[in-house]
């Protein structure tokens, strides 16, 4: 009876504890993912391809640090990765577009 007080208590702290680990995937692998999206969208850029992957370099620690701050800053783990699959999916658009316009030249 004692061991399966003790196996629910660790499992009500594991819970406790998932929206935090929620939140630390969601900065550090999801700003990783959003980071790399958003360097290679930023080839659909007017401007000449070496300029653009400069640009991409820079402005990806930029979109890595505001990631993690929002992923803690959000009121819920579930608006923190909501705000991701949003920010992921407009990337994915861009990549998308800017792919469209080279295969019509």
């Amino acid at each position: 009876m004692k061991d399966l007080f003790l196996q629910t208590l660790s499992l009500s702290k594991l819970r406790a504890q998932l929206p935090l680990l929620s939140r630390i995937l969601a900065a550090s692998l999801g700003g990783y993912m959003l980071s790399a999206l958003f360097s290679v969208a930023t080839l659909a850029l007017p401007t000449s391809r070496p300029e653009a992957v400069l640009w991409g370099a820079q402005f990806s620690f930029l979109i890595w640090t505001a990631t993690a701050l929002g992923a803690f800053l959000a009121r819920s783990a579930t608006r923190a990765w909501i705000w991701l699959a949003i920010s992921a999916g407009l990337c994915l658009l861009a990549i998308a577009a800017q792919g469209w316009m080279e295969a019509a030249r």
